[in-house]
């Protein structure tokens, strides 16, 4: 009987590290050695031979080049100041006041996730372009160039640092404000000496997120930017316009720098954070005041007229005929020329999204169960957590670079995968994979590990107790994953700039062709179309949660 038990063990551990070296071996494949091609190509020159940091020295040489990386800390830090101060003030907003439509105000400000950032410049463009709505009112800004770069930057990065600040703000204990309250302390008072000290960790790691985010984004400066040259659109300009793919090396390393430090960053003070928290925590009481809920309803009512008014000129542009010249209503705007990527774009987006959620939450489940829920190989298991994280640190570019060097190489077995909707996936996969590995392990930690051990003392296989036990109980958190990935991977663009083929063009890159061709009133059709499948994946995904907790209730009664 004692040689039978040993007998399934051994055969569950053999399966185990069979799974477990081919989730590792996967990863090593999708982004170690593009890594690895990435950084070697940087130190090669043409002929592949070892020159050292020859390139860097040219790059900084250039004088152009270098321009361009100032130019990119410039509007970096400009955007960063702005919307970490927006974000705190529309968070604090919303958690510490008692104003009216708090959670009109909480959703409607994630709007600017939902669309591409190529499309909050051709929103932007609309509205304040040489023939855009505001600019036809009398009120003209200089938006091409760096101040339409910053301004895009703000709408993509502002829902990111309110999110962060969100979640602070929302779950800080009341015990202090409690006894500031008793002795006195006015709320200004409270303000600056809890309320800020709370929130510093947030505070650098929202800084650090919302530069990364600028420094590396490429959508909105390929469209607003004008002359004025970023990273990003250099490093485009050297793959595709020159082919000079060691200097193109060089810049993504350059791309890599600042998500690495927010990286680890993020890591410090998420470790010097915990336990802000504890079961003696309570909840916070907000007190009346009247002006402070009217200041911020007009604050946080000014910045949702202004993302709506985003959404508003992408509207008016693709629902009339040519405006401001033709303002009759059309719905012909949405019959996109074939040498755009016609409507197909749209639905290969919808295509790749789908495929990307469908593999990317099995796979992000399979890989997190064997990094959480075995108890055997602890090395390979914190290498596979590692992996794990460094997602998160990587600019979609720059894994759009990687992916070019490693598998566009003829002696490379994996060669066959480029150019396919394959390498697309795959490259989504990667780029968003941290943060749904994040959900799938907190999902998991909340189940009983009493499961794995019966399961062993009866000898059912893990694959069966997964199917049937673990994906059921975490099918909220599998919803979460499958939502985020389609919506990310519908609007993404830094990613696949690179590997996308005329034969499959996706949404987000027919949005730049068809700005390049001077059909705004189509690009800005197609940015409504990505908003409005983004927006409908969203209320599924609500109404799906809503059903399950009605389900659970009457399942637990």
């Amino acid at each position: 009987m004692m040689m039978r038990i040993k007998s399934k063990l051994a055969d569950f551990s053999v399966g185990q590290l069979a799974v477990l070296s081919l989730m590792i071996a996967v990863f090593v494949v999708i982004m170690v050695l593009p890594l690895v091609s990435l950084f070697a190509r940087a130190f090669q020159n043409n002929a592949g031979e070892f020159i050292g940091f020859d390139n860097y020295i040219a790059y900084f040489d250039n004088p152009s080049l270098l321009r361009a990386l100032w130019n990119t800390i410039d509007v970096s830090l400009s955007t960063t100041v702005i919307s970490v101060v927006l974000g705190f003030l529309y968070a604090y907003g919303i958690t510490r006041t008692n104003m009216k439509f708090k959670r009109f105000f909480r959703y409607m400000v994630l709007i600017p996730i939902f669309i591409p950032t190529i499309a909050h410049a051709v929103g932007l463009i609309s509205l304040f372009g040489r023939q855009g709505i505001i600019t036809a009112l009398g009120f003209e800004i200089e938006l091409f160039g760096r101040l339409g770069i910053i301004l895009s930057h703000v709408i993509y990065t502002l829902p990111q640092a309110f999110l962060m600040f969100f979640v602070t703000l929302e779950y800080a204990d009341g015990r202090l404000y409690e006894a500031a309250e008793s002795m006195g302390v006015k709320p200004f008072t409270q303000l600056i000496k809890i309320t800020l000290p709370e929130v510093k960790y947030t505070f650098i790691n929202a800084m650090f997120v919302c530069f990364t985010l600028a420094f590396t984004d490429f959508g909105a400066p390929i469209v607003i930017g004008g002359g004025y040259s970023v990273l990003a659109t250099d490093l485009f300009v050297q793959m595709t316009g020159l082919f000079n793919f060691n200097m193109g090396a060089v810049v993504g390393t350059l791309l890599l720098a600042p998500a690495v430090l927010a990286f680890v960053i993020n890591r410090v003070t998420n470790s010097a954070n915990m336990g802000a928290m504890s079961a003696k925590s309570t909840k916070l009481v907000i007190k009346e005041n009247r002006t402070r809920d009217i200041g911020f309803f007009v604050f946080c009512s000014i910045v949702i007229l202004c993302l709506l008014g985003l959404v508003g000129g992408l509207a008016v542009r693709a629902l009339t005929v040519f405006f401001p010249f033709d303002t009759s209503f059309t719905l012909a705007n949405f019959s996109f020329s074939a040498t755009t990527g016609g409507i197909g774009s749209f639905f290969n987006s919808i295509q790749m999204s789908l495929l990307t959620a469908v593999i990317g939450t099995a796979f992000v489940f399979v890989y997190a169960y064997m990094a959480e829920k075995i108890d055997r190989f602890s090395a390979m298991r914190k290498i596979a957590k590692l992996f794990s994280m460094i997602p998160m640190a990587l600019p979609g570019m720059v894994i759009g670079v990687g992916y070019i060097l490693f598998f566009n190489n003829p002696n490379n077995p994996f060669n066959f995968a480029f150019g396919t909707i394959g390498i697309l996936v795959v490259a989504n996969i990667l780029s968003f994979f941290s943060v749904p590995f994040l959900t799938a392990t907190g999902a998991l930690k909340k189940l009983d590990k009493e499961f794995e051990s019966m399961s062993d003392s009866l000898s059912i296989p893990r694959w069966k107790l997964f199917l049937r036990v673990t994906v059921p109980l975490s099918f909220p958190a599998m919803l979460e994953t499958f939502m985020y990935y389609f919506v990310s991977s519908m609007v993404t663009i830094s990613a696949i700039v690179f590997l996308y083929t005329p034969r499959f063009r996706v949404a987000s890159i027919a949005i730049s062709h068809m700005h390049a061709e001077g059909v705004f009133a189509q690009a800005a059709a197609m940015s409504l179309l990505i908003l409005l499948i983004n927006v409908l994946v969203r209320l599924m995904y609500e109404l799906s949660n809503i059903f399950h907790k009605r389900r659970e209730k009457r399942r637990q009664a």
